[in-house]
């Protein structure tokens, strides 16, 4: 094996003393607490108080690097009721002002991206480079929703039951406030990907961090603040989920959660009880699938983006591969090559590829799954071990082969840096293999024949397929929906979809003649009979006219 830690590669030798700080410059234990002073909390307890708090910890080092308050209910219902009163207003700022504040707020995260950079880093136990990628994703978003919005939020005009004597208008109104919880991952990009659309369509947010990374939200928070988000718009409560999580569902008039089906599942039933909408982004055990016409140095570069970027701690991670067997051998070669190539590494610097798993428990997960393989007759082609002398919880990417259809890896998700490669005699197996799985979130395909990999697409039951890329051909498709099919997840994010969900419709309805209706004596049947001719032809009308402006659209 050949995989290296990043100081071998001419990085800075480590210092002889850990510090959880070492490299985050533009950090400090006082700066952190000053963030955790952002809690909204109704006792008025900080982190330095006597009131109970959460350790935070620094993967790369398993180091204490501060603590944020435990908020409870009752500072959930206070943030909830200043978050509503603020919404009021905000309801009513035109759309093209809220607009405004998010490009702003866009541009900051763009120019504090060194702080930015290094406090994700320094929760996550990432890698330099995975970081900057999800930091990306904020402007990106950002840039998008500012742009949208107030298009995606006008009045529409829509066709009314009596063209000519009635009109149809549709207006869409802000939920009131929305409720967000987003995962330890990728802590920054799943807050803010939920967070500004509702801010934007003149919601309120109340954001609940994951426990393990509560500080880039708070950043965040403090970002909004200057981009001239309005007092109390924006609340942040930091807590265990069982504590805080059933309090803010109950509070709130819509919930976005990031994380897995277990949990998506109680949020689902419990939101039900409240009939209030949620939008569940949850697990998945993505597949990859590898045709025989396939170029195998690009598809194996590809599958280590797809399987391993951050550490394989990515809703959007493939753990299953799928090949045929006519490329099998060489892709497998390939693959265990560019795995082979890959550095691990926590400096704040851009020469490793792979970072750390996030805690213990994420670390066992991994292990538990790779002996579960083991045990049933699985090889190790690569990998296959921790690697504490890089950081407390690093793994080395891992590739296994003859995986048992019924091992945990090939089943569960296990959100860490292992992938199962089998081989399978054609494409339509491989559909078939992929489609043999209760999570639908995220697939890729690799093909020579682009038009076939867009018709394998379409076979494959995910919310998103890619061809010929790992998950950024739709990913950073901000324009386009995003979400899961099946267990993966119900409702959509980016693209237009993603603004609409945080409205409500309201449908206006104006009669210019009166009321509608037929006259209070019917004088025959053959009335009867030509009020239906007129409504066929009429429809057939309306088809025709349809056909030629979609006709006329595509040119």
């Amino acid at each position: 094996m050949a995989f290296t830690d990043s100081s071998e590669a001419g990085a800075p030798d480590a210092p002889e003393t850990p510090d959880a700080f070492t490299g985050a410059a533009s950090l400090a234990p006082r700066r952190l607490s000053t963030l955790a002073d952002r809690v909204a909390q109704g006792s008025g307890a900080d982190a330095d108080s006597s009131a109970a708090v959460i350790e935070v910890a620094a993967p790369a080092t398993g180091e204490r690097i501060g603590a944020v308050p435990a908020s409870d209910a009752a500072d959930v219902e206070a943030a909830v009721e200043r978050a509503r009163e603020a919404q009021a207003e905000w309801a009513d700022t035109p759309a093209t002002e809220r607009a405004r504040i998010v490009d702003r707020f866009g541009d900051l995260v763009a120019d504090r991206r060194g702080e930015l950079l290094d406090l994700l880093q320094l929760e996550t136990g990432k890698s330099r480079r995975t970081a900057v990628e999800e930091l990306f994703d904020v402007p990106t978003g950002c840039s998008y929703v500012a742009g949208e919005a107030p298009d995606v939020l006008a009045e529409e005009r829509r066709r009314g039951v009596a063209p000519g004597l009635s009109t149809a208008t549709v207006t869409r109104e802000p939920t009131g406030v929305v409720g967000v919880i987003s995962p330890w991952n990728y802590p920054l990009t799943l807050s803010m990907a939920d967070a500004i659309p509702a801010l934007a369509a003149g919601n309120a947010v109340v954001l609940k961090p994951d426990e393990k990374t509560p500080y880039g939200a708070l950043l965040l928070d403090e970002l909004l603040e200057v981009a001239g988000l309005p007092d109390g718009l924006f609340q942040v409560v930091t807590g265990e989920g069982p504590t805080v999580g059933p309090p803010l569902i109950d509070a709130v008039d819509h919930v976005a959660f990031t994380g897995s089906t277990a949990t998506g599942r109680v949020i689902a039933e419990r939101a039900g009880r409240n009939l209030i909408e949620c939008s569940l982004e949850l697990g998945g055990n993505n597949p990859l699938v590898v045709c025989g016409d396939a170029d195998v140095d690009e598809a194996a570069r590809g599958a280590v983006q797809a399987c391993f970027s951050n550490a394989g701690q990515l809703c959007l991670s493939a753990e299953r591969l799928y090949v045929v067997e006519s490329a099998y051998e060489e892709f497998l070669d390939a693959f265990v090559r560019e795995t082979e190539a890959l550095t691990l590494g926590t400096g704040y610097d851009y020469d490793a590829d792979l970072g750390s798993l996030v805690d213990a428990d994420q670390l066992a997960r991994v292990e538990s799954h790779v002996a579960d393989a083991r045990e049933r007759g699985a090889t190790v082609e690569t990998g296959g071990r921790a690697r504490p002398d890089v950081a407390p919880y690093c793994y080395e990417p891992t590739i296994l082969t003859g995986v048992d259809p019924d091992a945990t890896v090939a089943c569960e998700e296990t959100f860490g840096p292992v992938v199962a490669v089998t081989p399978v005699p054609d494409e339509a197996a491989a559909v078939a293999a992929a489609n043999d799985s209760p999570y639908g979130l995220n697939a890729s395909v690799w093909t020579a024949d682009r038009e076939r990999g867009a018709e394998l697409a379409r076979e494959i039951d995910c919310g998103t397929v890619n061809v010929n890329d790992a998950f950024l051909a739709t990913w950073g498709a901000v324009d386009a929906p995003m979400g899961g099919f099946g267990d993966s997840g119900i409702g959509r994010r980016h693209g237009p979809e993603g603004i609409r969900k945080y409205t409500e419709t309201r449908t206006v309805g104006v009669s210019r003649i009166g009321p509608l209706t037929f006259p209070d004596r019917i004088p025959t049947d053959w009335f009867v009979g030509g009020a239906f001719a007129a409504l066929r032809v009429a429809g057939r009308v309306r088809r025709g006219v349809d056909a030629v402006r979609r006709r006329l659209s595509r040119r």
